[in-house]
């Protein structure tokens, strides 16, 4: 049985006295009633160690964690797994000024491309029951043997919707062409406890970011950064001294290290939840999207010609709410603590909520998002002047800024690349990000 090392630190001096240090809750009053966790949330103190610099309970966390997920180094986030992709793609600029980055990365990597002057080198595989699927393995060596300013790729595996990238075919292409393999696997901390950690990043990623707090008993904001080539760790140590707060929750931090060690010591709980979970699967009357990742039901309102916020609607009245609805798929989440009971009232009231007449014949088909010719760099764009139009004056020009739907914030269209029909179709079809008052971001001509 693992030890709480963390938490265990902070509930021996729980009742110390708080009165002379932050946070300023000091543990008192109407704020401990309100707050219970307030005797844990402490500073760094000569007890509690210190995220930045770890020589105590923190380092020896973190040893545990690295052992436990197969990593040479890991590092707790307390900021989410952002700071983690930054830290990353941080490192990545060191070694070129090209990464290759699929369609369906995480803003986080965007913003990082232009925080460093990285140019994002975009690729897009096929769709696949209207989701893209990742790019395949041969695209990404064409891309790397012609040219040798791209440091590597930074993949997401499991993405919003569990599909898991080919990450071993990645790993062989790269490792042969001596560039990094960076995964944001935000979405897959779980996949560290699957038998032989099948679909894990860990097993073929350089570095990797677990985002603990989506589908592990782990706090908000709660996140792992797990590094296997050596050559990195320096790099990647400074950018967490860049991008991590310099005030840790010290709750957080010893909820991802409970949120590991607590799955590792009672694998029958994911042994539970996986098997309950993959009842969804079995039920013939639901249409559901071959996910990869059983923590992901992605359910398919196409085939009942049902709208999919209407389905929310009703789920919603009986208290039950899905990670997210893209107006085809309402996609829930499912973790090592999901119970069968769970799983049963989401099949009787998604059951239930599609047999509705009321809704009847409400579905409106989601454009797919088109392939784009990529003209000019993502760099040029987003330093060049721009200006907003109209969404149907934008035919033609160059975008200035991503724009896309949301959710899952996928860009329809990225900076650089050439605005077309399709696009504005899409962008007109539902909520978005990226746009303002139905206008989008153009180059000036």
């Amino acid at each position: 049985m693992y030890e709480y090392r963390i938490l265990k630190q902070l509930a021996k001096y729980s009742g110390a006295r708080k009165d002379f240090h932050v946070p300023g809750h000091k543990a008192k009053g109407d704020f401990k009633v309100k707050f219970p966790i307030a005797p844990i949330d402490v500073t760094e103190l000569e007890w509690s160690d210190n995220l930045a610099c770890p020589t105590g309970v923190i380092a020896e966390a973190q040893n545990d964690l690295a052992g436990i997920v197969g990593a040479k180094k890991s590092y707790i986030l307390t900021d989410g797994s952002s700071s983690g992709v930054l830290a990353m793609l941080y490192a990545a600029s060191k070694s070129g000024n090209k990464i290759i980055v699929p369609r369906n990365c995480h803003q986080s990597v965007w913003n990082a491309c232009r925080l460093f002057g990285v140019e994002p080198v975009i690729v897009q595989g096929d769709s696949k029951g209207g989701i893209l699927t990742p790019a395949s393995p041969e695209t990404i060596e064409k891309l790397i043997v012609n040219d040798i300013n791209i440091s590597g790729m930074i993949a997401t595996s499991p993405d919003y919707y569990g599909v898991i990238s080919p990450l071993k075919e990645y790993r062989e292409i790269l490792k042969k062409h001596q560039r990094f393999l960076f995964v944001d696997g935000a979405h897959g901390a779980h996949l560290a406890f699957e038998e032989g950690k099948a679909g894990y990043a860990g097993l073929y990623a350089d570095a990797w970011v677990d985002g603990a707090h989506k589908s592990l008993p782990t706090l908000t904001q709660g996140a792992l950064l797990n590094v296997n080539d050596d050559s990195l760790i320096e790099l990647i140590e400074e950018g967490l001294s860049f991008f991590r707060t310099t005030s840790p929750s010290y709750p957080v931090m010893a909820s991802v290290e409970y949120g590991y060690k607590y799955i590792a010591d009672n694998p029958e709980l994911y042994a539970r939840a996986k098997a309950a979970a993959l009842t969804m699967q079995k039920e013939k009357k639901l249409s559901l999207y071959p996910s990869d990742d059983w923590t992901k039901a992605a359910v398919d309102c196409e085939p009942y010609g049902v709208s999919s916020k209407s389905i929310v609607e009703i789920l919603t009245k009986k208290g039950i709410y899905p990670e997210l609805d893209d107006g085809r798929y309402i996609v829930f989440y499912f973790s090592p603590m999901t119970t069968i009971g769970d799983v049963g009232d989401l099949k009787k009231s998604l059951l239930s909520a599609f047999a509705n007449k009321k809704i009847a014949k409400t579905y409106k088909p989601r454009p797919a998002i088109p392939q784009c010719a990529r003209t000019y760099s993502f760099l040029y764009a987003l330093k060049r002047p721009s200006e907003w139009v109209e969404l149907e004056q934008a035919v033609g020009r160059m975008c200035a800024l991503n724009a896309g739907l949301t959710p899952p914030c996928i860009p329809v269209v990225a900076a650089g690349e050439m605005i077309t029909e399709a696009h504005i179709a899409i962008l007109k079809s539902g909520a978005t990000f990226g746009t303002l008052d139905g206008k989008i971001k153009v180059v000036k001509k």
